[in-house]
């Protein structure tokens, strides 16, 4: 396990993605203890200004913990760190982590409905009017990968509408990691962007503020998704 020099000096986003890169492979585990900063500005070729940088926001993301005056030390990202570290986790290493990104897969068909009720429940007519007009766009858009972008567009104007913070961070998170993930999800996703008629239907239900509607139309929605995305890591992972 061994640190790579940077090739430019003061890069903390190219430290903290090499440092994080190996707290979340598990190449440095929970309870070790890094480097001091002089030793990792020396492995890398880097001012220690910027390893202090990187080793901050490592901090933040709770992936370490530095102790002002001891040792810095590698937390259990799993017990502690929040919901912003999952995009580090599906790209980390340059490739789409596929269980990762199951996991993205799995909670939104577990949020998706339960936002689709809260923005019925606290429709506008401002909302109404552009879920709408969402759905005429989407339905009008022939390029599969424009109509996955579009469809985040309708999910976001949802989002909006259910006008909980909570809700808000957790999508922006999630969509954060979903879309490096689109080219890998253009054709998995496929059947779910082009049913229209659930997405107007979706609209529908949200427009005339009918919660149980909303909730059970989103559900069979991103249950396309979901259904394609399993049968596509029942593919890869071949028989057992």
């Amino acid at each position: 396990m061994s640190l790579q020099p940077i090739a430019r000096q003061s890069i903390p986003d190219e430290i903290f993605a090499q440092l994080a890169g190996q707290v979340l492979s598990g190449d440095r585990t929970p309870g070790e203890t890094l480097p001091s900063e002089r030793t990792l500005s020396e492995a890398l070729g880097v001012s220690r200004a910027a390893v202090r940088e990187a080793l901050g926001r490592l901090d933040r993301a709770r992936l370490i913990q530095v102790r002002q005056g001891e040792s810095t030390v590698v937390r259990d990202f799993r017990a502690e760190a929040g919901f912003d570290v999952l995009p580090l986790l599906l790209v980390h290493g340059g490739d789409v982590d596929r269980d990762t990104l199951a996991s993205v897969i799995e909670a939104r068909a577990v949020i998706g409905p339960q936002v689709a009720a809260l923005a019925a429940a606290r429709v506008t007519d401002d909302a109404r009017l552009r879920l709408r007009a969402a759905v005429d766009e989407l339905a009008a858009e022939p390029d599969p990968l424009r109509r996955m972008w579009q469809a985040l567009g309708f999910w976001e104007i949802i989002v909006e509408g259910a006008e909980s913070i909570a809700f808000r961070l957790l999508f922006n998170t999630l969509r954060q990691v979903y879309i490096p993930a689109l080219d890998v999800l253009v054709n998995v996703m496929a059947a779910e962007v082009g049913d229209i008629a659930h997405y107007r239907s979706l609209a529908e239900a949200i427009a005339a503020g009918d919660q149980d509607d909303a909730r059970g139309i989103a559900q069979q929605l991103l249950a396309l998704g979901s259904a394609a995305f399993a049968e596509l890591t029942a593919q890869l992972e071949g028989p057992r």
